[in-house]
């Protein structure tokens, strides 16, 4: 075997994973000029292409999708054995990745950010802020966080975060053009802000639990949103009824920008897990974070709205 015949796999499957040239090489540090010689210089040995190019997308061959089937598994296994020689003396460091979305990361992760940094100088954060399903070991993450029942039963699952619940805001100026609720099913009258699920693609159902009446309704409205800080903005903006969870909307409850409504109907939710594969060990940079979370006070009385960045704020 020459040596050669391994240079660039692990651009082939960084480039395959996230289905960019441009995402892979500011994965890997290099330029996207660099990452398309590296794959170029490839194809050019394995005598095929392995990648259709367009101005718009990059997909694999038929080729290319034969050949990562046999070398992801190889490189993934690489990759980690030199992760783990690295990680076996000193303090934790090195770059550590998570996908998350961002009701999760404004709940959970945001308020814990600027300890958690400080007290691990040599480890880096990148989080990707996505609402969808994915894969966190094919595209390269140490983690990721979910509601419980959405993780899948071979991973390692840790629950953290606080208690949640449903809450059914809407702000006083709403309220007084509009009239106040006072049972669920008159909020059929109003104009209900939904939320599409990125993954799914189903508008989100609210619940509603009263001792032995249970009720899940579909109800429309002039809005629907695909992102949590939208949600608490359009809320906050007068626009409707919004359904969302605890954690980050105290604070506008608080001041008075939002009033709660039927709040005896509101029914506990699963909480947040934070979830990584099994087959992998533990590197120290996540042993860290994970030690860090599980020591948090996640109590009711527990602020993360605190920290809650408007949308018209954020990058």
């Amino acid at each position: 075997m020459r040596q050669d015949q391994l240079d660039g796999l692990v651009t082939f499957v960084c480039v395959a994973q996230l289905s960019s040239f441009s995402a892979a090489a500011s994965r890997l540090g290099v330029s996207p000029s660099a990452v398309s010689q590296v794959i170029r210089g490839l194809e050019q040995r394995m005598g095929t292409p392995l990648f259709h190019r367009t101005t718009r997308s990059v997909s694999l061959s038929e080729a290319g999708a034969r050949f990562l089937e046999r070398v992801e598994p190889a490189v993934l296994e690489l990759t980690t054995a030199a992760e783990e020689l690295n990680d076996s003396t000193g303090e934790p460091s090195g770059l550590l990745r998570l996908n998350v979305p961002r009701a999760a990361y404004m709940t959970v992760l945001q308020p814990l950010l600027a300890d958690f940094l400080a007290a691990y100088p040599k480890i880096d954060l990148e989080i990707t802020i996505d609402g969808s399903l994915i894969d966190i070991v094919r595209l390269g993450y140490d983690c990721g966080i979910r509601f419980g029942e959405f993780v899948e039963h071979d991973m390692v699952a840790i629950k953290l975060g606080p208690p949640l619940f449903a809450h059914v805001l809407a702000s006083p100026e709403y309220l007084a053009r509009h009239g106040i609720p006072l049972h669920p099913r008159e909020l059929a009258e109003h104009n209900c802000i939904g939320f599409r699920h990125s993954s799914s693609g189903v508008v989100e159902r609210w619940e509603f639990d009263k001792g032995e009446e249970h009720l899940q309704l579909v109800l429309g409205g002039r809005l629907i949103l695909n992102d949590s800080a939208a949600l608490v903005q359009s809320a906050l903006d007068g626009l409707g009824i919004a359904y969302m969870i605890n954690g980050y909307i105290e604070r506008f409850i608080e001041d008075g920008r939002l009033v709660r409504l039927l709040e005896d109907w509101s029914p506990a939710l699963p909480g947040y897990t934070l979830y990584y594969p099994d087959r992998r060990r533990v590197t120290r940079k996540l042993r860290a974070l994970i030690d860090f979370m599980r020591a948090v006070d996640w109590s009711p009385a527990t602020d993360a709205s605190a920290l809650f960045v408007p949308l018209a704020k954020q990058p």
